[in-house]
């Protein structure tokens, strides 16, 4: 059975960390030069688990709590579980904890899903994305000290959104079984964003655990 104890501890303290107060900066270029190179890959493996995680972890409501209010007040549900510092005119992203069961999967295409019933009634509530390729850069914009403006332009940011994908699947998502889905527990922690086109919520992990076989 799947282990049903929370895997999230309640970050009631954090002393000494600040975690709005991350500055992306670029990194040396490779001659060891005075030119800036930024290595969005080696920057996202550097806050992993210092900053990114922890924050997710403190941030994130349960994924029914959010989704509700999110659907019905966006702003409110931005202000308490998403990102607050997200531009003026970008979607608002949400960082959620996910409980429940496998009802479908899609393991054909390289960007593989896996559909969670979350509240019993046998009917999906959320997609979420087990890659290899990942969609969207909800993990980035979830994060509240990640600034646009912090970038020197706007294809650093892209490829900081595509970096976050490219080390949630090679560190949590390519360690998920693939076969035999349907029916196994599944618990994910990570973000979606509101109105992203999908049928269902498209949750992207930075953490999951998918159960035994029932």
């Amino acid at each position: 059975m799947l282990n049903t104890k929370p895997n999230w501890p309640i970050l009631a303290v954090m002393v000494g960390i600040s975690l709005t107060a991350c500055k992306i900066l670029p990194t040396k270029s490779a001659d060891g030069g005075n030119s800036p190179a930024f290595n969005p890959d080696k920057t996202v493996e550097e806050i992993w688990a210092a900053k990114v995680v922890p924050y997710l972890r403190q941030k994130a409501g349960p994924f029914p709590e959010v989704h509700t209010l999110a659907t019905t007040d966006a702003a409110a549900a931005g202000a308490k579980y998403g990102n607050p510092n997200k531009q003026a005119n970008a979607p608002w992203t949400f960082a959620v904890r996910l409980e429940g069961k496998i009802v479908a999967a899609n393991t054909q295409s390289r960007a593989a899903t896996a559909d969670i019933d979350v509240d019993g009634d046998g009917k999906a509530d959320a997609r979420v994305q087990i890659g290899p390729a990942v969609r969207g850069t909800a993990l980035r914009d979830s994060l509240d000290f990640i600034q646009f403006n912090d970038f020197t332009n706007q294809i650093d940011f892209a490829q900081f959104g595509k970096a976050f994908n490219s080390y949630a699947d090679k560190t949590v998502l390519s360690k998920l079984p693939r076969e035999a889905l349907e029916g196994r527990g599944a618990k994910v922690l990570g973000a979606y964003t509101l109105g992203s086109g999908q049928d269902l919520p498209l949750v992207t992990p930075a953490e999951a655990e998918i159960g035994p076989k029932p």
